[in-house]
């Protein structure tokens, strides 16, 4: 059976969950970024990672996700919120309704620091939905500090899990 896992990382958390999620695969499971991945077709399990960008994968990994059909899919994201907030939730939601006509076995999403440039434009912003407050400064020195070894385990756990109910554990 071929696996695949494909990340897209702007900041380098991403990668690091997709490391992570690569080292619990069977050998030979190929690792790549998404602007040099293969094509999805033919592999059987598919890891696919994206940071959130709008409250959805990002536009490299969205275009990526509409290319794979008729594969076991799991899902990993990472995102400047907390992971078990609402946003959170909803954006696994809509990646997950991106997958039509695969079989997603599970998700997994993370914090992770926000690119700087992206807080200074966000700051730049007439109308800004996401205005510095005390709770989004304290998210944000959080986020900072993720994904750490937790994170990373958390992932391993998750696509073990994954793997073992495929009954494709090493």
């Amino acid at each position: 059976m071929k696996n695949l896992v494909v990340y897209s990382s702007r900041t380098g958390n991403t990668r690091k969950i997709a490391e992570a999620v690569h080292s619990v695969m069977p050998a030979g499971t190929e690792l790549a970024a998404v602007e040099t991945a293969p094509d999805p077709a033919g592999y059987a399990f598919i890891a696919l990672g994206f940071w959130v960008d709008k409250g959805e994968p990002d536009a490299a990994m969205s275009a990526y996700m509409a290319r794979v059909k008729g594969a076991s899919v799991g899902l990993f994201g990472t995102l400047g919120a907390w992971p078990d907030s609402e946003h959170a939730r909803e954006t696994m939601r809509r990646a997950v309704g991106m997958m039509e006509g695969n079989k997603v076995l599970g998700t997994f999403i993370c914090q992770g620091r926000v690119d700087p440039k992206l807080l200074a434009a966000m700051a730049k912003m007439r109308e800004n939905p996401h205005a510095m407050t005390e709770e989004r400064k304290a998210r944000l020195l959080e986020a900072e500090k993720h994904p750490d070894e937790a994170d990373c385990a958390a992932a391993r756990q998750v696509f073990t899990d994954m793997l073992g109910r495929m009954g494709a554990g090493q």
